[in-house]
């Protein structure tokens, strides 16, 4: 390789650094934006946040079989009051017993009317076999929509999608992981929601948090949230 050419192909790497470690900038061209965080980001003024047309917000809930979120409470009671349509994640491991890590959102997850459905979060492997850990998705899966009466969201990233989520749980909406302005595209599946970002910078939050936008509007999102029928159907077999 030629001088010259070595030398471009270095302003073309730190380039490419550099816009990995900028900020994320609001995408345009989405009517309804959100963001998704837990423990790390402890203080947050949702007063604040929610005048930044943030319409939703996902937080970290549980994790494994018996891990509570330290955030979760207070920023779950929060979202609430300020009027930001909240949403719940468990993150999943493959390896661990599913129908005990369903259990662990089951029990210190209350969801109310007009709450987003359920959320597994879901990225790793941990180097099982692949029909362990499609059988172990399920598991939960089948769990938490029968507790709710409704299909639990899956968020997760291409490489997993692609690999153990595409032809096995079409019927659930996705919320995908891919970062940039080009939006997923998921062959014959739709997302629902998309993290674009995790370095995005908002009033009324330190630090980082991450960027999402849902792929409708926001009479569409409400549609999504869990109806008074539902609940009804939750409080009859709870």
């Amino acid at each position: 390789m030629k001088k010259g050419q070595v030398n471009l192909l270095v302003v073309v790497i730190l380039a490419s650094m550099s816009a990995c470690q900028g900020d994320t900038e609001r995408i345009k061209g989405f009517e309804v934006h959100g963001i998704d965080l837990s423990h790390h980001q402890q203080t947050v003024n949702w007063d604040t946040v929610a005048a930044q047309q943030i319409t939703f917000a996902f937080v970290k809930a549980t994790e494994g079989r018996n891990n509570i979120d330290t955030a979760f409470c207070k920023h779950w009671i929060e979202m609430r009051r300020t009027g930001i349509v909240r949403g719940a994640y468990h993150f999943f491991h493959p390896s661990a017993d599913p129908n005990a890590q369903a259990q662990n959102y089951l029990n210190n997850v209350d969801l109310d009317y007009g709450d987003l459905p359920p959320v597994i979060d879901v990225e790793d492997d941990e180097d099982l076999p692949r029909e362990q850990v499609v059988e172990s998705i399920r598991l939960w899966l089948a769990a938490v929509s029968l507790r709710y009466d409704t299909k639990p969201i899956i968020y997760t990233n291409y490489k997993f999608y692609n690999k153990y989520v595409v032809g096995e749980f079409d019927a659930f909406p996705i919320w995908i992981a891919k970062y940039g302005n080009e939006a997923p595209r998921l062959g014959s599946a739709q997302w629902v929601f998309w993290q674009y970002g995790n370095r995005g910078k908002i009033r009324g939050i330190e630090g980082n948090v991450d960027f999402n936008v849902f792929r409708s509007s926001r009479d569409d999102l409400f549609k999504l949230c869990m109806s008074g029928s539902r609940l009804s159907s939750l409080l009859i077999n709870k």
